[in-house]
């Protein structure tokens, strides 16, 4: 039987997000108080390419900050792709913590199946 999911994500698993950074060839994130064009932030840094600022992620609050201007200092869609993986990510880790497998397969449009199995 299957089962269709909408996630909304919230950030709160550094491995999680080490992971899906290590997916798309970015560097680890680093705990770091960030000046943003007109704020500080302090979290978990990650620098998207092509972005003027990196995103901080407060992993307590599981929410991210962040300037790209309305997308003039980056692209929105590097933030959604991130937070794609992040969730692909978080959902493997917490399917194999409860010994079940896990396949994944990547579909034309860019979407992700997970196929969670005991």
């Amino acid at each position: 039987m299957s089962h269709l999911v909408t996630i909304e994500t919230r950030v709160h698993d550094t491995a999680a997000l080490t992971a899906a950074c290590h997916r798309l060839g970015l560097a680890d994130p680093v705990h770091a108080k960030v000046q943003l064009f007109s704020a500080d932030a302090t979290g978990l840094a990650v620098m998207l390419p092509g972005w003027q600022y990196p995103i901080v992620v407060d992993i307590a609050e599981g929410s991210i900050k962040y300037d790209n201007y309305e997308g003039r200092w980056g692209n929105p869609a590097d933030l959604e792709r991130l937070l794609q993986m992040y969730a692909v990510e978080k959902a493997k880790l917490e399917a194999r913590k409860k010994g079940y497998s896990v396949t994944e397969q990547t579909r034309q449009d860019g979407s992700i199946v997970l196929q969670i199995a005991t």
